[in-house]
């Protein structure tokens, strides 16, 4: 329920209280600021409560913007206000501010202009929407009505709500290919009330069911598939601008976007996988090497990004050349391509499914995103150890200690890299690069024992999974303050899903890498729900949940130990039983979280990749 307020000198003739209705709000009207505080404290604090100057001339979509947006606590524009139930108190403090009498006609001739800047001293999380080309303003006179008038003629607002629905920054293709006819779709699906939410559902069962015609191993089977991948990606497009379009955000929203995306793209690495199997060509550890690379990818991009969450303007010659390349319109649109965002991705692999076979695809999509990883990932090596504060020739470096939290949580360190890490504090300097040496050398010993080693099912991999161990300590023994800590979680990463793959396929059995496919996938979610709940502001997942996973390093001696002590079809069967154990565990707890109040506020961009 929402409740609009009129406050000042009513205008004859004026749509505005039409408007209002039809954004949804109950209209009062109230003939000073003494009745006007009046209406306001008597609304139920639960309901959000906008004042709205009867004087008011503008678009409808401004005041759309201005009063209907949930994601911001208050919002306004000139002459109009919101304040959902995290700022009502703000806004009856500021009400009850206002002096009345003589002399006080001020702040009372517009009395939303004075609510606002009241909420904006008060620091509520106040939003002034960035009106761009849209009018909204408050008509004192008749010619400046007449004036305002003239200009809201001049503007579609329904054609800036179409171009606004699509996101500023995307990669050419989804720019290009995609949103010129999206935002239709999405204006299509708003008009019929439909939600963002189901459509992001509709986008997923459309990738399963192309999944599906993926694995029948048939011609037909991967040109329909291709055909309903690239379906998918317009609906996954459609449903963030159908958001945008209709204002209608929602954490869930938020939430099962990013998830889905994952879901979507992985559950179609398998189907190709079952399809060429029906084929008689078993690429199961490609799609498994495609799995791993892509998430140790978006690892890299969360684990940066966090590490520079609270950093100011970043002055590397790293970053002016950035900028430089970055005035020049080709080039944007080359660096966008390069690091293979999702939209460039899936088009390669719908048409590359439809014309080739799955063995071409992965080896396609294993070449595009190794080389889009090295890219991005030497951009930002150079970006860290140029900026100036953070120098190879300069003092330590300094993270913030909300950055060194995040970069820890996502290590996703369990209890036996806890009890190393209290026994090795205090031996190394924060800000200096042994975190990443250490953290680089704990995967590197056993990737290459694991994989050059002729017989890696053996108590001596358990040895080095406890070598690696201690080296994963001593990573994680300090805070994780320097300039290439952001490293650490990355290499954590390659080293556990790279060891699953291997230890799978050294196995030799069926079903063991589909298997090691499920427990990768598991982990991965648990690490993409990390994220999520990084990115909302409310940390990491329950410690308790870390710990019963086991926390990285905890896993890979488990799993090491698995296949010492069993035959390789015995390691199979525990695989399976691993992975629907840790998927069971890990979704039962982020489901319980993101549809609980303490799920953060929604993220409306999300992830170019």
């Amino acid at each position: 329920m929402s409740t609009a307020i009129l406050t000042g000198p009513p205008v004859a003739g004026s749509p505005l209280e039409a408007d209002l209705r039809a954004l949804g709000f109950d209209v009062r009207t109230a003939n000073d600021a003494t009745a006007a505080a009046e209406l306001i404290n008597a609304v139920p604090a639960q309901e959000r409560v906008a004042v709205v100057d009867p004087r008011f001339v503008g678009h409808l979509h401004a005041l759309r913007l201005a009063l209907t947006d949930p994601r911001f606590p208050a919002a306004a524009v000139p002459g109009a206000l919101t304040a959902q139930p995290a700022a009502r108190a703000a806004l009856t403090r500021a009400v009850g501010r206002i002096p009345v009498g003589a002399g006080t006609a001020h702040l009372t001739d517009v009395l939303t202009d004075t609510l606002t800047e009241s909420l904006d001293r008060d620091e509520t999380g106040l939003h002034r929407v960035e009106l761009g080309s849209l009018v909204a303003t408050v008509a004192l006179t008749p010619a400046q009505r007449e004036d305002a008038r003239e200009a809201v003629a001049a503007v579609d607002d329904e054609a800036v709500r179409l171009r606004t629905a699509v996101k500023s920054r995307d990669g050419f293709f989804t720019t290009y290919c995609i949103s010129p006819y999206s935002r239709y779709l999405a204006r299509w699906c708003a008009r019929r009330g439909l939600t963002p939410n189901q459509v992001t559902t509709a986008s997923l069962l459309t990738a399963l069911i192309a999944a599906g015609c993926a694995a029948t191993g048939t011609r037909g089977g991967f040109i329909a598939a291709g055909f309903l991948l690239l379906f998918s990606f317009v609906l996954d497009c459609t449903d963030g601008q159908l958001a945008r379009y209709s204002l209608q955000y929602s954490t869930m929203g938020a939430w099962l976007d990013a998830t889905f995306d994952r879901a979507k793209e992985y559950a179609y690495y398998a189907g190709l996988a079952l399809g060429a199997a029906r084929g008689g060509d078993d690429v199961w550890a490609l799609a498994l090497g495609a799995m791993v690379l892509m998430t140790c990818r978006h690892v890299v991009d969360f684990s940066f990004n966090e590490a520079n969450h609270d950093a100011t303007a970043n002055t590397s010659p790293t970053a002016a050349l950035s900028g430089k390349l970055d005035s020049v319109g080709w080039t944007v649109w080359v660096r966008r391509m390069i690091v293979l965002p999702i939209g460039e991705r899936w088009a390669m692999i719908a048409v590359l499914t439809a014309l080739t076979t799955p063995r071409i695809v992965f080896y396609a999509l294993l070449i595009g995103c190794a080389l889009a990883a090295c890219y991005t990932t030497a951009g930002r090596v150079l970006r860290s150890l140029t900026l100036p504060q953070l120098s190879l020739g300069g003092p330590p470096a300094r993270r913030t200690d909300r950055a060194a939290q995040a970069l820890a949580d996502l290590a996703d360190s369990g209890p036996l890299a806890e009890l190393i890490a209290r026994s090795a504090r205090g031996r190394g300097r924060t800000g200096s690069f042994l975190a990443p040496v250490m953290a680089f050398l704990s995967a590197a010993v056993l990737l290459v024992w694991v994989i050059f080693e002729n017989d890696p099912a053996s108590w001596l991999t358990v040895g080095v999974a406890v070598c690696s161990a201690l080296l994963v300590g001593a990573a994680v023994a300090r805070p994780l303050k320097g300039a290439l800590d952001w490293l650490v979680p990355p290499f954590f990463r390659a080293g556990e899903y790279v060891t699953i793959l291997v230890l799978a396929a050294r196995a030799d059995v069926p079903g063991a890498l589909p298997a090691a496919y499920g427990l990768v996938a598991a982990v991965a979610y648990h690490h993409y729900d990390t994220v999520y709940r990084i990115r909302g502001g409310t940390g990491a997942p329950p410690r308790w949940l870390v710990r019963a996973t086991g926390g990285h390093e905890g896993r890979i001696l488990v799993i090491t130990v698995l296949a010492a002590a069993l035959s390789p079809s015995g390691f199979t069967i525990a695989l399976t039983a691993l992975a629907v154990a840790l998927a069971l565990l890990v979704l039962i707890e982020s489901i319980r979280f993101w549809v609980s109040s303490q799920a953060p506020a929604v993220h409306d961009e999300g992830e170019p990749a």
